[in-house]
């Protein structure tokens, strides 16, 4: 008796001192980024720009899975429920990550500070509020003046209930008391090609997507979101020189794991993420892109998340503002 249960102490304990061993041995196999929108956008473009330098410095490929819907819940949920072994991340971005299960009536679905462990931010893209040609106002006072003469006229396309651009516009209304109508639609493209044909007014997007157009002339530019001006636009004010303070703000994109991913393994991924996103020429393509290269330790990048909660979360509520 004694035999045996001294086989099982010694054989357990074996198996103890291999543990270490084995976590220390991750990745052994390839790792998943689930991107929460199609090929091609923002979020998806931030992910396969990385990709390569994980790869490299964490030895195992690194794929490029792309599970849009709903808002970027399908993907959220997907990972909220994966395996939390290091080999399942999250691209999030400002909506799918801290706006969709409330605005989708989800709350269960998945919580970020509850399912989540943030790794590291990666970009920050400024947006531009921008006009129609024919609209007749040229600063953002004008358009702000023309809002409150005549309530409810002026459309502002969102491509999305929850977005970033959708909740700027709730923002600049509640900061200045103007009112206007929102036009959902399915994404950006549809919505700055309505405003390119003139069937809405105006409209928030990220500067990266709205320079050429603004540059060509085809559509006017009033205010950038950020603190100094954007290299992009040169020429136009910040809203803080517009006259409005308040109003600075960026889509952010971040990687995240399921909660409980080994501690180990989080910060080894955010100090290759960080080195990354110090490169020269990723800098340079991000830049290119309109947005910042900008990595953060997972305690930096927990505390920005629950900032940009604090701040957008009151303002969903207030303007009741639901995807149905």
């Amino acid at each position: 008796m004694f035999s045996r249960f001294l086989i099982k102490t010694c054989a357990a304990a074996a198996l103890a001192s291999l543990a270490p061993l084995a976590q220390a041995a991750w990745p052994d196999r390839p790792i998943d980024i689930i991107v929460p929108y199609p090929p091609g956008g923002n979020v998806d473009v931030a992910a396969r720009l990385i990709s390569p330098g994980l790869q490299a410095a964490l030895g195992q490929p690194v794929i490029i899975e792309n599970r849009a819907g709903a808002g970027g819940m399908i993907a959220g949920e997907f990972v909220a429920h994966a395996n939390p072994d290091g080999y399942t991340l999250f691209m999030a971005a400002n909506g799918p990550l801290l706006f969709s299960p409330l605005i989708f009536n989800r709350p269960d679905a998945y919580e970020w500070k509850r399912d989540f462990e943030p790794i590291s931010s990666v970009s920050f893209t400024p947006m531009v509020l921008e006009t129609k040609l024919s609209l007749p106002v040229k600063s953002v006072a004008d358009l702000i003046a023309l809002a409150k003469k005549e309530p409810g006229k002026l459309t502002m396309a969102s491509p999305g209930a929850g977005t970033s651009n959708h909740l700027l516009s709730e923002l600049l209304q509640h900061i200045t008391g103007a009112r206007w109508i929102t036009a959902q639609y399915k994404g950006n493209a549809p919505a700055t090609n309505d405003l390119l044909g003139g069937q809405v007014d105006f409209q928030f997007d990220q500067v990266s997507v709205a320079a050429p157009f603004i540059k060509a002339g085809k559509l006017r530019a009033l205010a950038v979101t950020t603190a100094k001006r954007v290299p992009q636009l040169p020429d136009v004010p910040t809203f803080a020189q517009a006259g409005i303070q308040g109003m600075e703000a960026s889509t952010f994109t971040g990687l995240l794991a399921p909660k409980g991913t080994p501690p180990d393994v989080v910060e080894k991924v955010s100090k290759a993420l960080m080195g990354i996103l110090k490169q020269p020429d990723i800098v340079k393509r991000f830049d290119a892109l309109g947005a910042e290269a900008r990595g953060s330790t997972p305690q930096a990048f927990a505390r920005y998340l629950a900032a940009e909660d604090a701040r957008w979360t009151p303002i969903i509520k207030s303007a009741h503002i639901t995807a149905n």
